[in-house]
């Protein structure tokens, strides 16, 4: 066993971590507050705010591979993190403004989210990427490196999920939405002041002088495409469209690249595809915490965790907090288990402990008292199940990735996986929207009979979902671990 202190690192991977921390909490801090913003400022109705969230991640999710091919083919990596972070910030900066003007200036949070998505979608893929050429092959501290970068993403959105909804409630959503910026700001600062710590690392376009014209070209690009986005928000259908003709595309891109091998290679790459389906699921669920879960809280939850009161929102909290004691005893687990707890177990059971965290919440809202109020005990053991799902299936999804799909398809495969995510989101914003509480229903007796019940369905969907993922985790396991033998594969395949 390798004798590797994980917490001994070269010094770019503090650059990096401290970057990902502080992008994070922004996105996190603005990703808690959102939909509440756009119900109570701008008067939105919860339905009509759960569907554009949804379109609006889609956006994010969607133009990841975009900025990832931006930073290894035509700015470099680092210049395409300082762009992106810059464009973030104007995003936040547009979103914090919008909220000083309340519902005079509606149209500009369209504008503001254009921007985060756009920036978004520059930064995201960019540090993971930084990260990952700044250790040489079989590096032995790569994992551990990895492992605190996830701490990091964890840790920037705890701290803001707690922050940003109590500084909402107490000074008011416009200074909310700027601390997301400073984080931002912090995040330039940062990667410029400590550039020298970096500069030997990067792609191959980092490593030459940058080229202006490309470098305006990216810029005007982005620009538009930030207004673009903006129009997609305030037209709804548009954006479905664009992301089901993309979907169908990629989709039958991957099958076609697919069938044109054949033996484990095309078994492993059905696998891989079979769990991509599952990730749709589980994001959609996943996509129902800042949503329908946090109206939930508002509504039908006591706004106290062991006698100290909390804001509704920050209940979100608990999701990284969950994932940081989490981590270290499932890493413990795996190692024990092996290949026994194979990729397609893993994701079978998060499905179920999926299915778990909404199930508790109809039987907590038994237990609830006069006022139509549940113990806040029930939606703290609800994010613990969400949160033990999500280390199984998201937090291993690109480690499945890498697994199963062939090296000269990875990028393709990695910017898919992403697409779950997108796709999920669009799905997330209408199953959320089936809790809507209509405007005029005020009372805590009638919220409580809509939550339970849309809970309940998303419950035993998902758990029906579960089973069928466990009773085929066996024979897509065979297919995994089978010898790289057509007949054999062959013969397990068709069984």
């Amino acid at each position: 066993m390798s004798d590797v202190n994980i917490f001994k690192q070269p010094k770019p991977f503090y650059l990096i971590f401290s970057i990902e921390f502080w992008e994070r909490f922004g996105f996190y801090g603005m990703n808690a507050i959102l939909t509440v913003y756009m119900v109570k400022i701008l008067n939105m109705p919860e339905s009509a705010s759960f569907t554009l969230f949804g379109a609006f991640t889609a956006l994010i999710y969607g133009s990841v591979a975009l900025g990832g091919w931006v930073g290894d083919k035509v700015l470099g990596t680092k210049r395409t993190i300082t762009l992106g972070a810059i464009v973030l910030t104007i995003g936040y900066a547009l979103l914090g403004l919008s909220a000083s003007h309340g519902n005079d200036s509606q149209s500009m949070i369209y504008i503001a989210m254009g921007f985060i998505a756009m920036g978004n979608g520059l930064f995201k893929a960019n540090p993971s990427s930084l990260l990952a050429k700044v250790y040489g092959e079989n590096d032995p501290r790569l994992d551990g490196a990895f492992t605190m970068y996830y701490m990091a993403v964890n840790l920037g959105s705890f701290f803001s999920m707690l922050l940003t909804p109590w500084i909402a409630d107490k000074f008011g959503y416009d200074f909310a939405f700027s601390l997301s910026a400073i984080g931002l700001i912090i995040t330039v600062a940062n990667f410029i002041v400590s550039k020298k710590t970096v500069q030997d690392v990067g792609s191959p376009a980092d490593m030459k002088p940058i080229n202006n014209f490309y470098l305006l070209c990216v810029v005007i690009g982005t620009l538009a495409l930030s207004f673009v986005s903006s129009f997609l928000l305030q037209h709804l259908f548009y954006a479905h469209a664009i992301l089901v003709v993309a979907g169908i595309a990629i989709v039958s891109l991957y099958f076609k690249e697919a069938f044109s091998t054949s033996g484990n290679e095309r078994a492993k790459m059905l696998v891989a595809f079979v769990l991509m389906l599952q990730g749709v699921v589980f994001f959609v669920l996943y996509f129902q915490m800042p949503t329908s879960l946090n109206f939930f809280a508002i509504h039908n939850v006591e706004h106290s965790i062991f006698g100290i009161s909390v804001a509704p929102e920050q209940f979100q909290a608990l999701n990284p907090m969950w994932i940081m004691l989490a981590s270290p005893f499932l890493a413990i687990l795996y190692n024990k288990l092996g290949e026994r707890f194979s990729m397609p177990f893993k994701f079978a059971f998060g499905m179920v402990l999926c299915s778990f965290a909404f199930l508790i919440l109809p039987i907590g809202a038994k237990f609830a008292n006069s006022q139509s109020i549940i113990n806040s005990g029930w939606l703290v053991a609800s994010y613990l199940f969400q949160s033990l799902g999500e280390l199984l299936v998201s937090g291993l999804g690109l480690a499945m990735v890498a697994q199963l799909v062939p090296q000269r398809m990875m990028g393709f495969a990695m910017g898919m996986w992403f697409l779950t995510s997108a796709t999920a989101a669009v799905i997330g914003g209408w199953v959320a929207s089936l809790t809507a509480v209509p405007s005029n229903i005020v009372d805590p007796h009638q919220t409580l009979i809509i939550y339970s019940k849309v809970f309940n369905e998303i419950g035993f969907g998902t758990a029906a979902i579960a089973l069928i993922t466990l009773l085929i985790a066996p024979r897509l396991t065979r297919i995994i671990y089978a010898k790289d033998t057509t007949e054999k594969v062959t013969a397990t395949a068709s069984a």
